[in-house]
Parts: C-alpha cells; sequence; structure tokens
C-alpha cells in the first residue's frame, strides 16, 4: 500500500455522479432520501492512514461509504456521528450497496481483511 492514496473529494463525487448514471429510478428516489455531502468519518485501525472514509448516506443507524483502500461502497452501522467501528470491504458498486440497504440486504458481506496464509 506504499503508494496508495485516498481518493479526493472531486473523484468521489464523480464516481458518484456515474453510479447516478446506473441507478433505477428506485434507486434514484431512494438516494435522494438519504444522501448527504460527502462527509469523512472516522474509523479505526483501517480507516486511520488515510484520515478516515467517505460517508455519502444516513439512514437511521446506518452509513453509505466509500472504502477506497479496497476500493468499493460498503453499508455499515454506527453509533455516534461522525465515526463508525463497522469495516468491511465488498466493493460493491454505489447503487448495489444502495440497493442492498434499500432491501435490509445487507448483512452478509465481506468482513475485515485477513492475514494471507504462509
Amino acid at each position: 500500500m506504499s503508494n496508495w492514496s485516498p481518493i479526493s473529494e472531486a473523484d468521489l463525487i464523480d464516481s458518484i455522479n456515474k453510479a447516478w448514471i446506473r441507478m433505477s429510478r428506485s434507486q434514484k428516489i431512494f438516494w435522494e432520501l438519504i444522501a448527504i455531502y460527502p462527509e469523512k468519518w472516522t474509523q479505526h485501525p483501517y480507516g486511520d492512514v488515510g484520515n478516515g472514509f467517505w460517508v455519502v448516506a444516513i439512514v437511521g443507524r446506518w452509513i453509505v461509504w466509500f472504502n477506497d483502500i479496497e476500493d468499493g461502497w460498503n453499508v455499515s452501522a454506527y453509533s455516534r456521528y461522525g465515526e463508525f467501528e463497522d469495516y468491511c470491504c465488498n466493493q460493491d458498486p454505489l447503487e448495489i450497496a444502495i440497493e442492498k440497504l434499500a432491501n435490509d440486504n445487507f448483512h452478509r458481506r465481506m468482513g475485515p481483511p485477513k492475514p494471507l496464509a504462509k
């Protein structure tokens, strides 16, 4: 990860705009209800290296965020605004993460990275 750098806000917004084009009508309606202007939220320990992850939507106690280490969108729970602990690395496109959240179908997911077997 030595050449990795966090995604910029401009690149993140570009990714959101591209996902918007791919969204179905129902996904767009749901997105408009839950979307927020992107905010960096803290996540320890994986988010420390990039000063957090971009959160782009909130519904109840759930957030939609971009994992720029793994290059994918995820749904995670949070208990304190501005931070979350529930790291996952599903690598979903945004519209799929939105669909999973809308259908309460996001509980099966990839967890934290695991060490490689030797």
